[in-house]
């Protein structure tokens, strides 16, 4: 097993999440613009109910706090004593920024404290259960363990392949074959992987050469232009690598299908095939068998392993 590791980010800062538009929210800065370098490393939700009724030891400084409707009636309710001291539980610790959604009006004593204490606080007019849902989706992307990978990667009959090789052994080539077929490119030459949950890896490109390939002799070509929007793609989840190798004499190649390799990225294994190159091998083809091959392998059909449970593979022959 080959072993790919990866980086985690260092955290999105708060002016990343109130800026953006992935996230979505609409955010208005209400106060704290001061704090808006304090990151954000963890892509879960706090809700602050319990930390304006005094509970505040569960309060995480690297996560997004949130002031739904239910947290605000219960501030409504307080007289202004209350709702002041209520408030001023939060000074117990450190938060990034809190989030209020539905629209709602942030009572003066919190504006005053998110001033005071330098972190950013942000309304958006999203109801509580979307808001939740777009930062930390947000947050998940933009925190996920990823790594780059130099290779082409690829959709092939719905699967994403990543197919990677020397330089110089044909990466490109075969791809724009994959894509004259009527297959789609993700990304060409800077691969970016990231991990999504705990076991799912999606594959994309950088936005610099987004949708573009470099061929030699040609230099760089544009996919989209050439070939139309049906031959690219935005991400894909990454599901089979082949890995091109020159052809050895007297290398050692898998000539059965039976024993079956994979390589880790980012802890996660995913089925790999070492193909060897040669004149006159087409490559293309190759990997479109691959691809079919893994499909079939994912609906728990294995040709190489019915033929070796029967006897029938060479040297095992039945009388």
């Amino acid at each position: 097993m080959y072993v790919q590791e990866g980086i985690q980010p260092e955290g999105v800062t708060v002016e990343e999440l109130a800026l953006s538009p992935q996230v979505g929210l609409d955010f208005e800065v209400l106060s704290g613009k001061a704090g808006w370098s304090k990151r954000i490393r963890i892509a879960r939700i706090q809700k602050l109910g319990m930390a304006l009724a005094g509970f505040t030891d569960y309060i995480h400084s690297d996560r997004v706090q949130l002031l739904g409707g239910s947290e605000m009636n219960y501030l409504s309710i307080l007289d202004a004593t209350a709702r002041r001291e209520s408030i001023h539980c939060l000074q117990r610790v450190t938060i990034s920024c809190i989030v209020i959604t539905k629209g709602l009006s942030a009572p003066p004593e919190l504006t005053e404290m998110a001033q005071a204490n330098d972190f950013a606080l942000l309304k958006t007019p999203a109801l509580s259960s979307a808001a939740i849902e777009k930062v930390t989706e947000y947050l998940e992307m933009r925190l996920a363990l990823r790594t780059t990978l130099h290779g082409v990667f690829m959709e092939v009959f719905g699967l994403g392949v990543l197919i990677l090789g020397a330089s110089g052994i044909g990466k490109s080539e075969c791809a724009l074959e994959l894509i004259i077929k009527g297959h789609r490119l993700v990304a060409d030459d800077s691969v970016e992987i990231i991990r999504r949950g705990a076991d799912r890896l999606v594959g994309s490109g950088g936005p610099v050469l987004k949708y573009h390939m470099e061929l030699r002799g040609l230099g760089i070509i544009d996919i989209k232009e050439l070939f139309g929007i049906s031959a690219i793609g935005n991400a894909h989840a990454l599901e089979l690598v082949v890995r091109l190798d020159r052809w050895k004499p007297d290398g050692v190649y898998d000539r059965l299908g039976i024993d079956r390799s994979s390589i880790e990225i980012l802890g996660v294994p995913v089925p790999l095939i070492e193909m060897p190159v040669a004149p006159g091998r087409n490559v293309s083809t190759l990997v479109e068998v691959a691809a079919r091959a893994q499909l079939l392998r994912r609906r728990g059909f294995q040709l190489s392993t019915e033929l070796s449970d029967n006897g029938n593979l060479a040297g095992n022959e039945t009388p």
